[in-house]
């Protein structure tokens, strides 16, 4: 458990102000939509070794980047744009991870069903769940964050493995893993 400025008592992880803005307001809060889900998709994708503080720093710079994360206009990048955004300053410049956007939204586009109900699917039932302790109780990957990136990478999608799924769960609500004692807990 830590406390910010603000003696909010909250998960350990959330030690600064940056961290405790978005454990506070999004972390573990449901997110549906097809554009919001593909950000988080996205921007958890870029996170991929890198801090996630660095993401949230950045995130209003990738928005602006990507087309605010609307597949149907990112599905249309070219080579062009890759390049623009290897030259793009405020956001992740790594060329896989870039591209991996890119091919993903043409990916989003073509989908039977709308990308957050694709998500949704492998949401674990709650009711066969136990509130995390610490963090150290937190898993890195489950059996549905396995299952969610096997049918992703089945469908033609990059960038997506156990882990991203898992904290791509973890941030847009799909599990709640807000540890015991955090004011988030429910």
């Amino acid at each position: 458990m830590t406390a910010v400025a603000d003696g909010t008592k909250r998960c350990a992880w959330a030690t600064t102000d940056d961290y405790a803005e978005y454990h506070d307001s999004e972390w573990g809060v449901p997110l549906y939509g097809e554009m919001a889900m593909f950000e988080r998709l996205c921007l958890e994708s870029f996170q991929s070794g890198l801090s996630w503080l660095t993401i949230l720093r950045k995130r209003e710079s990738f928005r602006e980047a990507f087309a605010g994360f609307d597949p149907g206009v990112v599905c249309d990048f070219d080579d062009f744009d890759i390049e623009r955004l290897l030259e793009t300053t405020g956001i992740v410049r790594n060329r896989a991870k870039i591209s991996a956007v890119i091919n993903n939204a043409r990916h989003v586009v073509r989908l039977d069903v709308p990308l957050d109900e694709l998500l949704w699917s492998f949401a674990p039932d709650p009711a066969g769940r136990t509130r995390p302790q610490t963090v150290d109780d937190v898993p890195a990957t489950t059996d549905e964050s396995k299952a969610m990136a096997k049918e992703l990478k089945r469908r033609g999608f990059g960038f997506v493995g156990p882990t991203t799924c898992y904290a791509l769960m973890q941030a847009t609500g799909m599990v709640d893993d807000h540890t015991a004692g955090c004011w988030r807990a429910t």
